[in-house]
């Protein structure tokens, strides 16, 4: 079964400038992608797409492959799956190439291991019925306790109900993590997103669900990784964080 990991990395980053290469605890940001795709045990091909020949070569150095992506597909508002069928379409062209599964790791979720990716790729597998699979964590509040603002006075957003349950009482809620998106090429080539009729959830904790987006994501990341290198989980440090 060919399993193939892309990794989508534009150089273009207005909440962190060159987050995907800039040093997180030591090494690049994407090089924690790249490293626990190499460690899992299904992926069998690393493919970058960037516009960025800074990023190709730093991507290269840490042994991925990389697929240059034209310009009109890095711009904020270019969808991910856009990046993906491109890359599709280039090694079906230039090499006869089709990967049974599509694994989408974005570089900004570095404290993700390779045991998540390979139970999540066990779970879509194992699922017969499912189309896509994507990694959730649980809500750290409920959401059903949100508010809003109109004309300076606080209003809840679903309902008043809500507040005067208890955290018990309300339903679990999880909110996509950003870590780890599966689907097969036809799948994605036919919905144009990982968001199908029978998605699948990989539940993650929230500690190895950080998804950096702004210098306080960034920080927290790098305290957690220095953390588990310092101490690790039960005494042991995970080496995908080394």
């Amino acid at each position: 079964m060919e399993v193939l990991a892309f990794i989508p990395a534009r150089g273009g980053s207005k909440g962190v400038p060159k987050k995907n290469i800039r040093l997180l605890a030591g090494k690049p940001l994407i090089a924690y992608s790249i490293e626990q795709a190499k460690e899992s045990k299904y992926i069998s091909r690393i493919i970058v797409s960037t516009e960025s020949e800074e990023i190709a070569e730093i991507a290269r150095e840490w042994n991925a492959e990389v697929i240059k992506r034209p310009e009109e597909l890095a711009r904020d508002e270019t969808p991910t799956i856009d990046t993906i069928i491109h890359a599709l379409d280039y090694l079906k062209k230039e090499e006869n190439y089709t990967p049974d599964i599509v694994v989408l790791l974005q570089p900004t979720s570095p404290l993700r291991t390779s045991e998540d990716i390979d139970s999540a790729i066990e779970l879509f597998l194992n699922i017969q019925d499912c189309l896509s699979l994507v990694s959730v964590t649980e809500f750290d509040h409920p959401p059903f306790w949100a508010i809003k603002i109109e004309d300076n006075l606080l209003k809840p957003l679903f309902g008043k109900e809500y507040f005067r349950m208890r955290r018990q009482e309300l339903p679990k809620a999880y909110r996509p993590n950003g870590a780890i998106f599966i689907s097969t090429p036809k799948v994605l080539r036919k919905y144009k997103t990982f968001y199908t009729p029978k998605t699948i959830a990989y539940i993650m904790p929230p500690e190895r669900s950080v998804d950096i987006d702004t210098e306080f994501d960034f920080l927290l990341a790098e305290f957690l990784i220095n953390k588990l290198r310092c101490g690790g989980q039960n005494g042991q440090e995970n080496k995908n964080w080394g």
